[in-house]
């Protein structure tokens, strides 16, 4: 089975994103099940009941803000997520809106196949976004781009 989709690593600015990707791609491992995340995440995790809230080690840009949120139980698909999840995304999402005073953003769950997700890691994830419109590479015609398909 395959945890990461290469091809869509492709898509992103740095190298060593995709060079990271072809290392666990070659390691034939889920990067988001709890016994890999550590190896392969070097953000700082805080750990809920059913999910892991940490910062993105590779933001999408220009973005103020980055955080993802992933699901403990190696599962793909929203339809899988029990009701306590769901409700502990939503505390999840009000609190890290409010912490990091997010006034507006964008929130994008990643589930299923990557071929339609545009993502690289097929576990279940979301991202809670704040674009940076006074960074100096914000060009307002394009904004904060992410990948999806």
């Amino acid at each position: 089975m395959n945890f990461v989709n290469q091809n869509n690593s492709s898509s992103r600015p740095t190298g060593e994103y995709n060079e990271v990707i072809k290392k666990i791609n070659m390691d034939g491992v889920c990067p988001f099940c709890p016994e890999h995340l550590k190896k392969y995440h070097k953000k700082p995790i805080v750990e809920r009941k059913y999910w892991w809230v940490t910062d993105n080690m590779y933001p999408y840009s220009p973005s103020k803000h980055h955080r993802l949120l992933i699901h403990k139980g190696h599962i793909s698909h929203y339809n899988e997520i029990g009701i306590e999840a769901w409700i502990e995304m939503q505390e999840i999402i009000n609190k890290e809106t409010k912490d990091l005073n997010i006034t507006g953003g964008a929130f994008i769950m990643r589930f299923g196949e990557t071929r339609f997700t545009g993502g690289t890691v097929s576990h279940l994830h979301a991202h809670i976004t704040q674009s940076d419109p006074d960074h100096e590479s914000y060009d307002p015609k394009k904004g904060m781009v992410m990948r999806i398909g």
